[in-house]
């Protein structure tokens, strides 16, 4: 099992996910060089799976077909480069689309520009040569007050793209719209995996699915030759303060700074026997969370370590 975690590196200052200048100046070759120096940063401390941003190749080029051919085509042999040292390091990329990415979009312009996107992330994924658990991480969107038409055109979206684009795309569930219930039915209708997140599943679970039998079902959308993943967090417990400094409770779908590891561990432990699977750890203290979520396992769940063969 290995642990991932996404974008943005906190432990080693310096250290960029993309070149952030605005367009036109925003180039994918920055933002590959950048990318380059965070995987030497996770063979380092022997980190081997990572989600890159998705604003890797700048905004502006992914909604505009031409502007994002020019700038693959231009970093051509640079994409190789980064693939080929991905692979040198048995390091399992992803990315997750941007939230403006919605399949269910009633409006057909944006349901085009999310379309558009999606294609443009496959190329760049294929332009790395990486394998087919390199996927594009999406979720369903918005509902608009018709649920079962909201699904209808999420897998009519999905119909649409191509079939290299299909082949990269991953379905999560969230944490208020649509849960795994519906993510199984997208998965029927459209042969899309799915990404089992748990945190979401906690906060969303309407059909009342028990925790260890809604990752088993995601787990099963994956081909038997490929490894799937799953989402694992916990909640931020810590007070926080309006602009008028008065005291609120957190809201439970926000990630924690750190992973609070025992009701991970537990998860873990009360899983059946299901087939070998990775896991990105999404906490707000990015790597240095992973790194320290590492040690309490060798610490209170060596158990785990060897079932799972975690690294």
């Amino acid at each position: 099992m290995r642990l991932g975690f996404p974008v943005t590196v906190l432990g080693r200052p310096g250290l960029r996910s993309h070149d952030g200048r605005r367009p036109p100046q925003a180039h994918l070759s920055v933002s590959l060089a950048y990318l380059r120096d965070v995987f030497l940063y996770l063979a380092d401390r022997q980190i081997r799976m990572y989600r890159f941003s998705s604003d890797l190749i700048p905004r502006f080029a992914q909604a505009d077909p031409a502007e994002a051919r020019q700038q693959l085509e231009a970093c051509e042999t640079e994409l190789a480069m980064i693939g080929h040292l991905a692979r040198r390091f048995d390091l399992r990329l992803s990315v997750h689309a941007a939230g403006s990415v919605v399949l269910s979009a009633p409006d057909p312009m944006r349901q085009a520009r999310a379309l558009t996107v999606l294609e443009t992330l496959a190329q760049l994924l294929d332009g790395m040569g990486l394998g087919p658990e390199a996927v594009i991480v999406v979720h369903v969107g918005g509902h608009y007050g018709d649920r079962d038409q909201a699904l209808r055109a999420a897998a009519d979206s999905v119909a649409r793209l191509s079939p290299a684009a299909q082949a990269r795309l991953a379905l999560e569930n969230d944490d208020r719209r649509f849960g795994v219930g519906d993510c199984l039915w997208l998965h029927r209708r459209t042969g899309l995996r799915l990404v089992f997140d748990l945190l979401h599943h906690q906060l969303y679970n309407p059909a009342g699915m028990p925790a260890a039998e809604a990752p088993a079902a995601c787990l099963d959308t994956r081909p038997p030759t490929h490894i799937p993943k799953i989402h694992l967090a916990t909640p931020t417990t810590e007070m926080v303060r309006d602009r008028l400094k008065r005291p609120h409770p957190p809201r439970l779908n926000r990630h924690s700074h750190f992973l609070n590891p025992f009701p991970l561990i537990d998860f873990l432990r009360r899983l059946p026997a299901v087939r070998p699977f990775d896991v990105m750890l999404e906490a707000r203290a990015r790597d240095l969370a992973l790194l320290q979520f590492r040690q309490h396992l060798a610490h209170f769940a060596p158990d785990l370590v060897a079932r799972f063969a975690i690294t």
